[in-house]
């Protein structure tokens, strides 16, 4: 995958085809690579939210991320000159309490993650174990070392079951790119043996979720992502109709490399608006 700062030869647009997509009445929309790269907000992406309340559509930010909070993503947003109500954001963080709480309420965890996460577990009655857990949780986490993944294969080896927010390897960042949670839970995998469920895009778990939030069916609506493996992938395992922007990591390139399309490739969100 590119550096998702890399500059990029711009495309020609279907325009016929971009404007059947731009008269769905709900869009599930991506953030990082889409709407900003770290703490940089991409060209075009206050354009495109301001299309979507002129033209009075349904959305939600849908995000692999399991760092932040609803409030705190709406915040930074703000803080990049955005507004838009907390409501409007679903997390892979929130997608895995929900999962877990449907499976084993009132259970426990060990968690490997920050606020965000440890948040959503604690909103349906999680508490966090260290010592004999039922789930071993996986999301980006700074704090990630040797010790704690030492101790997070040792109690899967006891039999805690072993689940991550997302499956996505990598995540932009400002500078280039950073490891995600595929990429943390690949050691514990290997070296446990134990395959990891992940909750976050492609699950299909998460896209019914997010259709329900919206309050719409997938004919009516369209996802928008930089990633061809979980946001592409995600619509086309739901039968919604996908659109690739090539402002974060996928490259034109890369396309042909998938078994799968996506419905149309732009540029960015910007042209949504233009």
């Amino acid at each position: 995958m590119k550096n998702p700062n890399e500059d990029f030869k711009r495309i020609t647009v279907d325009q016929n085809l971009f404007d059947t997509i731009r008269r769905k009445n709900a869009f599930i929309c991506d953030m990082d690579g889409v709407l900003y790269h770290g703490n940089r907000l991409i060209p075009g992406a206050k354009d495109f939210i301001e299309w979507l309340k002129r033209e009075k559509k349904k959305f939600l930010f849908l995000t692999n991320s399991s760092e932040r909070s609803p409030q705190e993503l709406a915040d930074k947003l703000h803080r990049l000159g955005i507004d838009v109500d907390k409501e409007h954001f679903y997390t892979s963080a929130l997608a895995t309490a929900e999962f877990l709480a449907s499976q084993k309420p009132g259970g426990s965890a060990y968690i490997i993650g920050e606020a965000g996460l440890i948040n959503a577990l604690y909103n349906v009655g999680y508490t966090i174990n260290d010592v004999n857990p039922d789930y071993v949780v996986v999301g980006e986490a700074r704090t990630y070392n040797l010790e704690v993944l030492t101790h997070s294969v040792n109690l899967v080896r006891r039999g805690a079951r072993l689940v991550g927010t997302n499956p996505d390897i990598t995540g932009p960042v400002e500078k280039g790119i950073m490891p995600a949670t595929g990429a943390l839970v690949k050691p514990i995998e290997l070296a446990t043996g134990k395959k990891c469920y992940f909750v976050g895009k492609p699950n299909p778990l998460m896209m019914r979720t997010a259709l329900k939030k919206l309050g719409c069916v997938r004919e009516e609506t369209a996802i928008i992502g930089d990633r061809m493996d979980t946001d592409i992938l995600a619509g086309v395992e739901t039968e919604m109709d996908t659109v690739l922007v090539l402002s974060g990591v996928t490259s034109p390139e890369e396309i042909d490399t998938y078994a799968y399309r996506p419905k149309i490739v732009i540029n960015d969100v910007g042209d949504f608006a233009r």
